[in-house]
């Protein structure tokens, strides 16, 4: 039986319901959510030509790419890293969402919505090395555009045009990534991420612990398994490397290095640093020292205390607000899943400050022969600096924001559906108008039609004499609580028979009284 918690439960009572299949996530800011390159697509993708306007460079435009025999592309095919979705899947999705939805809402989030296409030199320069991954377009107007690669640039973008200096938003839309997929794990190239940023200038760390409290809040009541989120700040980091003699032109590629701790040992992190980053070997093993340390405040004082760090200005002013976000977090009763961990990185290039990301420990997935591995759930982190790079004096707007993992969340709920058996339901019906004789369609269309005037949820099959088993036998396999049967009978007598589905027990209804019953049965 899946078992989930009180924001999936406020789920199962929403629109639509979810059934097994696939699912699709991933949402995030940085590393924890990539997206792929196109296969089997019969339509224009990846060509490169000159732009004029562009001095030279070499600008990506969508192109057919070659499909290999048995690659499964071609005609009747999707793109590799993206997929349909039944109606199942659908439902699971939007139930989720609705949920994650929910807690943003509590939280006191407002919504808002920005364009797929963003103005090419609006996205570049501004995600590290994974600039490479995202779809770079030219439309016939000779307009230089991009997919949107994330939802906090095109947010950071919003607020410096609109000059809104104060916001507290969520977004739920699609982004696009050309990576490689790993379907099995959730990772897609179109796919969803689900956002909530607090903008405006603060005092320290309030906003912060909120995002926190709020990633502990949805994993906790989605019931995926143990978590832990990771928490480190963009000042700390770049205070280690210049303690250890890192050049500042070197900060960036260092700390997209460093993030790749999560998935390689600390050997491979040092070989990269020094053969690919030109660090020296020397600076690299004192990295090292630092990199691979996490705790909690116990750390946190510890650094404070080192003599290089306590000397470096970034480095003092990020260990005195991790501090205090430890100090809002104990408040929040939630540091027994919050750790202080060095390695953490986030190759973005626009974090400033303070930077998390949740992580699975493990599953809980009795019915599946294998766990299912899905990485980081949820990520995000303080960019200070984003919206001054849209504003045209410079006016800086201070951000936090988090990014559900919409997408490898899906992965693991569909599985557990999967492997308990458990059926949902894909509509909202509530109401199947039946007849047991022939020739009574007119008697169903009056009825419905009453049914969907009183704002009732209401089908009937589309044949002119269905059988009654047929029909009641719909209402099973659909989930549809009750059925209205009208006959002769019940014609003469001005009633209808109101059936339960699930107990078969029916009851002759007055035809004036039956929306309110029909109303109260459907009460929660």
């Amino acid at each position: 039986m899946l078992r989930l918690g009180p924001i999936a439960a406020a789920a199962r009572r929403l629109p639509a319901g979810p059934c097994p299949g696939p699912l699709c996530l991933a949402g995030s800011r940085g590393s924890f959510a990539r997206s792929w390159p196109p296969a089997g697509d019969r339509r224009p993708l990846f060509r490169q030509v000159r732009a004029a306007a562009a001095g030279g460079e070499r600008v990506r435009v969508l192109k057919t790419p070659k499909v290999r025999a048995g690659s499964g592309g071609g005609a009747g095919a999707v793109p590799r890293g993206t997929r349909d979705h039944p109606p199942a899947q659908t439902a699971l999705r939007d139930r989720l969402l609705s949920a994650v939805v929910s807690c943003f809402k509590r939280h006191g989030a407002a919504a808002i919505d920005t364009p797929v296409l963003e103005l090419r030199e609006t996205l570049m320069g501004k995600y590290g090395e994974d600039t490479k991954l995202i779809y770079e377009l030219q439309d016939q107007g000779g307009e230089l555009l991009a997919l949107r690669y994330d939802l906090t640039v095109p947010f950071a973008r919003y607020l410096a045009m609109n000059k809104v200096t104060n916001m507290k938003r969520y977004h739920v839309a699609k982004v696009y990534r050309r990576d490689n997929p790993a379907t099995t794990r959730g990772r897609y190239r179109e796919f969803y991420q689900c956002d909530f940023d607090i903008a405006g200038q603060f005092d320290p760390m309030i906003p912060d612990a909120e995002c926190l409290k709020i990633v502990h809040e949805i994993l906790s009541d989605l019931q995926l398994g143990d978590f832990i989120i990771k928490v480190n700040d963009r000042r700390i980091l770049n205070g280690v490397f210049a303690v250890c003699g890192v050049p500042e032109s070197k900060f960036i590629p260092a700390c997209s290095t460093v993030d790749k701790l999560d998935k390689v040992p600390w050997e491979e992190v040092r070989s990269e640093m020094v053969g690919e980053k030109g660090l020296s070997p020397e600076a690299a093993d004192r990295i090292g020292e630092y990199v691979q340390l996490h705790g909690g405040l116990d750390l946190i004082e510890r650094l404070l205390q080192d003599p290089k760090l306590s000397q470096n200005k970034l480095a003092k002013e990020g260990l005195g607000d991790m501090k205090l976000l430890f100090e809002y977090l104990t408040l929040f009763g939630i540091t027994e899943k919050i750790s202080f961990d060095l390695s953490l990185a986030r190759g973005l290039d626009y974090y400033t400050g303070v930077i998390f990301e949740a992580v699975l420990l493990h599953q809980e997935n009795e019915h599946v022969e294998e766990a299912v591995s899905v990485g980081s759930v949820a990520g995000g982190g303080r960019y200070d600096g984003l919206v001054g790079m849209f504003d045209p004096k410079g006016r800086k707007v201070p951000c936090v924001g988090v990014s559900i993992g919409i997408e490898r969340i899906f992965s693991i709920l569909e599985q557990r559906l999967e492997a308990s058996g458990e059926k949902l339901r894909t509509t909202e019906t509530q109401v199947l108008v039946a007849t047991p004789q022939k020739h009574l369609l007119p008697a169903r269309l009056k009825l419905i039609s009453e049914l969907w005037d009183a704002g009732i949820k209401a089908e009937m099959l589309y044949k002119k004499d269905p059988k009654l088993l047929k029909q009641l036998q719909y209402c099973e396999d659909t989930g549809i609580p009750l059925a209205a049967i009208v006959g002769e009978q019940e014609l003469a007598d001005r009633v209808v028979k109101l059936r339960d589905v699930a107990t078969r027990e029916q009851v002759d209804i007055p035809r004036e009284k039956l929306i309110d019953e029909i109303r109260r049965r459907l009460e929660p």
